[in-house]
């Protein structure tokens, strides 16, 4: 499992980070999601044999708003 942060763009009330967090959580390998207003932030441990951060950042764009995976965030999870 591995920690990964993506930063989100877009999200502008409490509605859109929760649609962000309940489409992040239906991803198989996805756990412990953790999605915040400000600053535009979705934090989540992955499985990455199971789920790429291309399939994550994905599911973000799907609901219209922006993903990018934060390189300095990396690193593996306990």
């Amino acid at each position: 499992m591995q920690t990964l942060k993506f930063d989100v763009h877009g999200m502008t009330c409490g509605g859109c980070s929760g649609s962000v967090q309940r489409a992040l959580s239906k991803i198989d390998g996805v756990s412990h999601v953790d999605v915040t207003l400000r600053p535009g932030a979705a934090t989540l441990e992955a499985d990455t044999t199971r789920v790429t951060t291309t399939q994550i950042e994905a599911a973000i764009s799907s609901l219209g708003y922006q993903a990018k995976l934060h390189p300095s965030e990396v690193r593996s999870a306990s």
